[in-house]
């Protein structure tokens, strides 16, 4: 009963936020001046309101007041639900022929509005309703293997959006850790769980596959279902929308791009009066070589200072061969330090994804001599073009190990989407200004 009144409350806030997103758009619309738009003739409410009743009606066959989605998939559906919303009330307003009635570029401006400010309301909303406890969380019960059942447990309770909290004793919903149970013991525990409430979860054992992305195949004769399973990034429209996303991404980000550089290469010049650019052979898409573009950060004679450094602190080359990367290192100039901290250092290869030897987003771009360790990872990583942000950079970055780290990018290939790409982009920036990340 908790979850339901908690998902009605969002329902009916989501409600009124759509009719005040049509006061807004009214009022912009108003006042926009005449040589950028004709004048504008007010749409009542209730000529407009069935837009809204067919946005709302999709957010219901998305299941948005349905489930407990986390906020980025939560999102997405709300995305769909819009997108969908305003192709259907064009459609409407075309083939009912009362389109001249209608401002189209009110209709957008609502549609846009909608786009920014319903997911913001609904995560303010629920930090207000969860945070600051005025609702309780729902309570679920985890069953399975005890580490993995820990594992699920601190994303429960890390993760605030999705509202819900751990409890073994008055639970709503059952989330079943099916890793390392037998198929007569997951069986059973589905079969018990499913008689005390209509909220079971399972969890699949394969953790390599987004099962969110894949589609469903019934075969009633035999009483069986089969999961169809793709590497997402190697199939080729995948790859061209990818590649144009990259693109047009990368000649508008251009223009900011250049006002940042000229503060960093006057910065690095005043540093030590160095070049202000440093190429490195790095492996490509197939295993192709090419040359990374990046900032300078280390001093001309940087071989020999580490040489010394490594001399007098011969631990730190354990801890490379572990991550890939030193505690300290000597080799790092004074401005250098703030370019990696901030990532900044990386800016530069914006140039290689207009040229094509690398993306926005994708695996890092390995060095020539770390081909033989990628191991089992190889076949995947190199399929694909390196990218100047990626998984693992959002995902704790010099806390992971090269292995975990190889791991991480092969899970990106297979379960690739362009929102995907979109959301670990919006998380670099947080890592950026944050400076959390690189040293």
């Amino acid at each position: 009963m908790k979850k339901t009144f908690i998902n009605i409350t969002i329902a009916i806030v989501d409600l009124i936020v759509l009719v005040c997103i049509f006061y807004i758009a009214s009022l912009i619309r108003a006042n926009l001046p005449l040589d950028i738009a004709p004048a504008f003739k007010p749409i009542a409410f209730k000529d407009f309101f069935f837009i809204i009743v067919i946005v709302y009606m999709l957010m219901i066959y998305e299941k948005i007041y349905r489930f407990r989605y986390d906020f980025w998939q939560d999102t997405l559906q709300v995305i769909k639900a819009l997108f969908i919303g305003y192709i259907i009330a064009l459609a409407i307003l075309s083939l009912s022929k009362v389109n001249l009635e209608y401002s189209r570029l009110f209709i957008t401006i609502y549609f846009i509005l909608a786009l920014f400010i319903l997911p913001i309301t609904k995560r303010v909303v629920k930090m207000f309703l969860f945070k600051s406890n005025l609702a309780n969380r729902t309570k679920a019960l985890i069953v399975g293997a005890k580490d993995e059942c820990d594992r699920f447990r601190v994303e429960l309770q890390d993760n605030w959006y999705l509202g819900m909290i751990d409890d073994k004793d008055d639970f709503e919903s059952v989330f079943i850790i099916s890793k390392g149970l037998s198929l007569d013991t997951l069986n059973s525990l589905i079969t018990q769980y499913t008689q005390q409430t209509t909220e079971v979860f399972v969890v699949p054992f394969i953790t390599q596959i987004n099962f969110a992305h894949s589609h469903i195949l019934e075969y009633s004769n035999l009483r069986n279902s089969a999961i169809h399973i793709e590497n997402r990034l190697l199939i080729k429209s995948n790859i061209i929308i990818k590649n144009s996303f990259d693109m047009m991404a990368s000649l508008c980000i251009i223009p900011f791009v250049s006002i940042i550089h000229i503060i960093i290469a006057t910065a690095i010049k005043l540093d030590d009066g160095g070049k202000v650019f440093f190429k490195q052979k790095r492996l490509g898409k197939d295993g192709k070589v090419f040359e990374v573009y990046k900032y300078r950060t280390m001093y001309s004679n940087s071989d020999e200072l580490l040489a010394n450094y490594l001399q007098q602190h011969p631990n730190e080359i354990e801890y490379y061969n572990k991550y890939h990367k030193y505690i300290n290192d000597p080799r790092i100039t004074k401005v250098g330090k703030i370019l990696r901290a901030s990532s900044l250092d990386e800016l530069p290869q914006i140039l290689n994804v207009v040229l094509g030897d690398m993306s926005l987003v994708g695996p890092r771009p390995y060095m020539i001599e770390e081909e033989a360790l990628l191991k089992e990872h190889k076949e995947f990583i190199l399929k694909v073009k390196p990218g100047i942000t990626g998984l693992w950079q959002v995902s704790g970055r010099n806390n992971l190990t090269f292995k975990e780290r190889n791991e991480l990018e092969s899970w990106y290939i297979k379960n690739w989407s362009l929102w995907f790409d979109f959301v670990i982009i919006i998380k670099t920036i947080k890592v950026v200004l944050s400076k959390v990340g690189a040293r």
